[in-house]
């Protein structure tokens, strides 16, 4: 399950319920946490060890609408370093700082050690309206 930002709910909201514009990003960037996030934002955000967040390339909608997902795999550079447990992951507007737009819980917590490359499969990173 994935959730949105109490960013990305204000923008959606004054977009929808008001004559308020949203500007829409233009790049989406997956960052990994060892702590979770919330709905304000927060939680622990790997640094060091040749961490950087990932451009997420296409997200295709599927035709229902309702769910999001990434059309090719995300790959992180290899770390250089202990990366810790990683078991959240977040969707942001900037390759650093910016906004937080959703985040979700992995699946499966990833332990990431030197030299281990944090990869993110084609249709793996869904984002879904309910």
């Amino acid at each position: 399950m994935s959730y949105f930002s109490d960013y990305t709910e204000n923008l959606v909201l004054n977009w929808l319920l008001t004559t308020n514009s949203a500007t829409r990003p233009t790049a989406w960037y997956v960052g990994l946490f060892t702590a979770a996030p919330s709905d304000t934002g927060g939680g622990t955000e790997v640094s060091g060890g040749s961490y950087a967040r990932v451009a997420t390339g296409t997200i295709t909608v599927s035709g229902t609408a309702t769910t999001a997902t990434n059309a090719a795999a995300i790959e992180f550079a290899a770390s250089s370093g202990s990366w810790g447990s990683i078991g959240w992951a977040a969707i942001f507007d900037a390759s650093t700082s910016g906004n937080m737009l959703a985040w979700a819980p992995l699946t499966t917590a990833r332990t990431i050690n030197s030299g281990d490359v944090f990869r993110i499969p084609a249709g793996s990173l869904t984002v879904t309206l309910t």
